[in-house]
């Protein structure tokens, strides 16, 4: 069974960075993430980005001076079929901010989980263990 088969049909997640990274790079890390991505170009569901997902998946690209791979990784995060970006506003930063706190999570990823709770994803999606024993949601691939 594959982490996308553990999806309903219709349901949102949240897209950490590194399952992002790795299959738009060919890394082999990428292989359990892309019937996730698969489910996401179907249509079968949505995924949401964060600025902090978006900022670091482009600063590979920018690194290197490749400003043109950067907007294509920019424009397939906020514009792709399926794909949305979430902005951050006060709810999602307090919310981050107790999660924080309850799992001593870095800031960065709290404000990934704290989007993935407040707009009722059915799951994160990452290859970060610091997100592993949150009971606020569902953890796939750590």
């Amino acid at each position: 069974m594959s982490l996308a088969d553990t999806i309903p049909d219709g349901a949102t997640v949240l897209m950490d960075t590194n399952p992002i990274i790795y299959v738009f790079e060919g890394h082999p890390l990428a292989v359990p993430f892309e019937p996730i991505f698969a489910a996401i170009e179907s249509g079968r569901i949505q995924a949401l980005v964060t600025p902090v997902t978006l900022a670091e998946v482009v600063a590979g690209p920018l690194t290197v001076d490749k400003e043109a791979l950067a907007e294509r990784y920019r424009q397939a995060l906020c514009a792709g079929a399926g794909w949305s970006l979430r902005e951050i506003d006060a709810d999602i930063a307090v919310l981050a901010a107790r999660l924080r706190i309850r799992h001593r999570l870095r800031l960065p990823d709290a404000i990934q989980a704290a989007v993935a709770v407040h707009e009722g994803c059915h799951a994160l999606v990452t290859h970060d263990r610091d997100f592993r024993g949150m009971a606020d949601l569902l953890v796939l691939g750590a």
